[in-house]
């Protein structure tokens, strides 16, 4: 048993880093403004993933992330063209979608929005569609978005601590909040908490 534990976590660095945001695409953004750990970013145009859950904070990104999983995993109608063979099959083609980062979590009407990005190479006509009609494809436009970035568990009191630096970094730039914050998660849950890449976004106008 002692050895069993050794080797998990000898592994766990490992799997962690194999895993890490780093190794996954991420929703592109050009840095605007950095000041301290606040930015000012101009995010482009992406499609994204999402379904609504009601709930705690603590508990709704689990239910949606699950959601989404088997949404890339395989659980859609793929749109792919498929060369013709015999016999003919009555099958529902899937598809696997690759994972990215960040997922994330956003209150609206009362309840939680947890998103995925889809990979750049996908578009609206090409993206698989969700056989789980609680998940919706949805194209978001460019937008500016002021981030905070922290690392540590996912607590509601660790975000809502780094929401109110943001609020106050938002408020002395003179700039005016166009939408409800955004929880970012980057890392998988077996990441090493003091390694994790969490962010509270806000979009601005």
């Amino acid at each position: 048993m002692r050895s069993i534990k050794f080797l998990l976590y000898a592994l766990l660095p490992i799997l962690c880093s194999c895993s890490s945001e780093k190794n996954l695409e991420q929703t592109k953004y050009t840095i605007l403004e950095k000041q301290g750990k606040f930015e000012l970013r101009q995010y482009e145009p992406h499609i994204v993933a999402q379904t609504a859950v009601e709930g705690d904070f603590d508990e709704v990104g689990n239910v949606g992330f699950r959601r989404l999983f088997n949404y890339i995993s395989g659980n859609n109608r793929s749109k792919q063209p498929i060369a013709m063979t015999a016999p003919v099959n009555q099958q529902v083609a899937s598809e696997k979608i690759a994972m990215t980062a960040p997922v994330n979590q956003q209150k609206v009407e009362g309840k939680w929005l947890i998103t995925f990005t889809m990979p750049s190479k996908y578009t609206m006509q090409t993206l698989p569609e969700p056989l789980d009609s609680n998940i919706e494809l949805k194209e978001m436009p460019a937008r500016k978005i002021a981030a905070v970035r922290y690392s540590g568990t996912w607590s509601r009191k660790q975000y809502e601590e780094n929401k109110k630096q943001l609020e106050e970094f938002i408020k002395n730039k003179g700039l005016k909040m166009a939408d409800a914050d955004i929880f970012a998660r980057y890392d998988p849950p077996f990441q090493l908490f003091f390694l994790r890449r969490n962010e509270v976004l806000i979009p601005v106008e």
